[in-house]
């Protein structure tokens, strides 16, 4: 456990650091622009060594959870939870997430701190990362879209699809298949359970957050092109009487 302590400390320094030479150096676009960079960083590199784990390192979650951890897992487990614990810090400090965020990292970080210290499970934590982290990307390309003004844009619309859709189908519809095979497995302890029960919960709580971001778009979209089709409409028929 003590290595394992040192090893969380070390990659939370890394990730204040980074964040410290993102200021340093590109102290122009704001603390929030250059704390996204960090997340944005995190986010690959977590997508990325959690796929190794999954695709190829193994074992597969769906039909192995509740297994030893591995020296790969801790690994990464390690990274991130360095990373959680850095961004929760830094969201508490600026005020600038809500309850639901709050209560996901909250979540990330006491999961990850149960799955290290059972030695096991470490193959459903780090696809539960995979899974969270896989959108977290185009979470952040949205945000550097607006501050950019190029938001409204057809690169906009395919981020927001692209996000909703990857969203809907890893975090609800994969993370039900996973949180299905975790429950009817013998080997994963209850205390886990119950906290995969928690996180596919909390997914949810976002879900309905996106599909209420999703309905007023397509509403907004919709009375846009009704002003559109209406104003043609009428141009149609003034050239006609002209």
């Amino acid at each position: 456990m003590t290595s394992l302590a040192v090893g969380v400390v070390l990659c939370l320094t890394g990730w204040i650091t980074l964040y410290t030479l993102l200021c340093n150096t590109n102290g122009s676009h704001g603390s929030e622009w250059n704390c996204r960079l960090v997340t944005l960083l995190h986010g690959i590199l977590a997508v990325c060594i959690t796929a190794y784990i999954g695709y190829v390192d193994g074992p597969w979650p769906f039909t192995h959870p509740g297994t030893k951890n591995t020296p790969l897992q801790i690994s990464a487990m390690v990274i991130s939870l360095g990373y959680f614990i850095f961004d929760m810090g830094w969201c508490v400090y600026f005020s600038t997430e809500g309850p639901v965020m709050l209560a996901h990292h909250t979540m990330s970080i006491l999961g990850i701190l149960l799955t290290l210290s059972l030695g096991e499970s470490g193959i459903e934590s780090c696809a539960v990362l995979f899974g969270s982290e896989i959108t977290n990307p185009l979470l952040q390309a949205r945000w550097f879209l607006r501050q950019l003004g190029r938001y409204e844009s057809l690169t906009g619309e395919a981020v927001d699809v692209l996000f909703v859709v990857l969203f809907v189908f890893m975090r609800i519809v994969v993370g039900g298949r996973m949180l299905y095979c975790e429950l009817i497995s013998p080997r994963p302890m209850f205390i886990i359970k119950c906290g995969g029960v928690a996180m596919y919960v909390l997914s949810w709580v976002f879900m309905v957050d996106i599909g209420r971001f999703a309905y007023r778009k397509s509403q907004s979209k919709y009375r846009c092109w009704n002003d559109q089709h209406r104003l043609a409409t009428v141009n149609r028929h003034d050239g006609k009487t002209d």
